[in-house]
């Protein structure tokens, strides 16, 4: 038998441990920005500046955050267990740590692509500006899920989560939909954990053993526990 396909779930929660703010820890703030004033179609069609300096002041803190302990131990989880990771975060910290899939739900912070063909997307590393322009003509924009937009790679996490052997949510609330639906397709009867500094609510009902801690002290010691029990 080949081995076991572990997907996990990731959210806000594991990037805060490198110092990355989320909206949810402000009083729906996100540095200080409404969500409508940054993060919405129409806030680019609105004023389309304040969005890219935005997104660029996100770029430069993700390129200097670090990956912590929970990232590194989800990459040494691939030693064991063939680990696929769904992640809400927009950040590149998994990458970084060494977790060699990882699905993106919410977009990517080092990629833009045009605002006229949503497929036109290429990496940045640093700034983009106005007056930059993708092959068709279009402004490049941050290649990020916005609210009000679609979130296109819901499918594909889906068929991912119902091919899983055991599954693992770490630092998310499990408030933001479509990616809190992925809990309705784990398969029956599998082992299914999560890890996040809060429980939500009614988790536990599911059948999910819950290690309430932060990410970087919650997923050793879930290692710890799926090495004894020999899952």
């Amino acid at each position: 038998m080949g081995r076991k396909k572990l997907v996990v779930l990731t959210g806000a929660g594991i990037s805060a441990e490198s110092g990355l703010r989320t909206f949810r820890d402000s009083d729906g703030l996100w540095e200080g920005y409404s969500i409508e004033e940054v993060a919405t179609p129409r806030a680019w069609k609105k004023d389309p500046q304040l969005v890219l300096d935005f997104y660029n002041m996100r770029r430069s803190q993700v390129r200097e955050a670090q990956p912590n302990a929970a990232h590194y131990a989800l990459a040494e989880l691939e030693d064991t267990y063939e680990v696929q990771i769904i992640t809400q975060n927009i950040d590149d910290l998994h990458e970084r740590a060494g977790s060699s899939q990882v699905l993106h739900l919410h977009g990517e912070i080092f990629k833009m692509r045009s605002d006229r063909d949503e497929q036109l997307v290429t990496r940045v590393e640093g700034d983009i500006r106005l007056g930059d322009k993708a092959p068709d003509g279009g402004q490049y924009r941050p290649h990020i899920v916005w609210f009000e937009e679609p979130v296109r790679m819901i499918e594909p996490a889906i068929g991912l989560v119902q091919q899983a052997d055991l599954f693992l949510i770490v630092g998310t609330s499990l408030v933001v939909y479509p990616a809190a639906g992925l809990v309705q397709y784990v398969p029956r009867g599998i082992p299914r954990y999560i890890v996040d500094k809060k429980i939500p609510y009614g988790v536990e009902g599911a059948g999910f053993v819950a290690i309430e801690s932060p990410a970087t002290d919650g997923l050793p010691r879930l290692m710890a526990m799926l090495k004894e029990k020999g899952i």
